[in-house]
């Protein structure tokens, strides 16, 4: 089961800019794995790779991993690369991203981080991810809750990227729940 939420809001920064932010969230229910066991998982800052499809590349450039202000270093996902905001025809380019942990909270299971470069257009990309137990004592599983906020993209619409997100987070939710029920 996964919620798909949308949103564009404005701030007195971005009413500055004229232009809304975009904002989404996905989740994905887990029915068996505890939300310490996935966020667990999560805390790999530098392993996402592990879980994402389609992340072929994940590893620390900067920092101590699952420290606030370390950076990760990420290729392989499918989204546009940057090609003067427009699609081109040609053949895709691996996309890549710079991305720096922000801030993270094992006791409420929440972890944030921010693109600081990419090749795929976002700017002022943020994003939460919250591990959520479900049921009484967290005993039917977790929910996973990724919360994204970024400027439009040139030549994207929410909607297309919202479905990759949430494509991307069933993906990565079965790949964790099915190395925590394996071992």
């Amino acid at each position: 089961m996964n919620k798909l939420d949308l949103n564009s809001s404005s701030t007195m920064e971005q009413q500055k800019d004229s232009q809304p932010k975009w904002e989404a969230k996905v989740s994905t229910t887990l029915q068996k794995a505890s939300a310490n066991q996935i966020f667990s998982l999560f805390k790999d800052f530098f392993g996402l790779n592990k879980w994402f499809p389609s992340l072929s590349t994940c590893y620390g450039i900067h920092g101590e991993n699952g420290e606030v202000g370390c950076i990760r270093y990420c290729t392989g996902f499918s989204l546009p690369p940057e090609s003067g905001g427009v699609v081109t025809g040609e053949a895709p380019v691996s996309g890549w991203s710079k991305e720096r942990l922000m801030a993270i909270n094992p006791i409420e299971r929440i972890l944030s981080y921010e693109m600081v470069d990419c090749n795929i257009g976002f700017k002022s990309y943020f994003s939460t991810v919250k591990i959520v137990p479900n049921g009484v004592d967290g005993q039917d599983g977790c929910v996973i809750e990724w919360f994204i906020t970024l400027d439009p993209v040139v030549g994207m619409r929410l909607e297309d990227l919202v479905n990759k997100y949430d494509v991307g987070l069933q993906g990565m939710g079965k790949n964790m729940e099915n190395a925590l029920t394996s071992s």
